[in-house]
């Protein structure tokens, strides 16, 4: 699942995620169980309401690695694949 995010396309971080979800660009959201609710909630709430699935990962720090970064990371985004 999260082997995906590290050879595809992808948006990380909550404003990036929220940018690419209002323009219908992703394919599934990945968010991290130990982030801060409030900004998890309301993107779990409108990739639901999209119809974009969510997976929950443990952690921001496996979230933030599975993206190929050094810090933790909140969501991140699967983009489509353009075409």
């Amino acid at each position: 699942m999260l082997s995906e995010l590290k050879n595809s396309p992808k948006v990380v971080g909550v404003k990036q995620l929220r940018k690419a979800l209002n323009r219908g660009e992703l394919l599934r959201v990945f968010l991290a169980s130990d982030a801060d609710p409030a900004l998890t909630a309301p993107i779990a709430e409108q990739a639901e309401a999209e119809g974009v699935r969510v997976d929950w990962v443990s952690t921001m720090r496996e979230l933030g690695a599975a993206c190929g970064i050094a810090v933790g990371a909140s969501a991140a985004g699967l983009r489509r694949p353009e075409g």
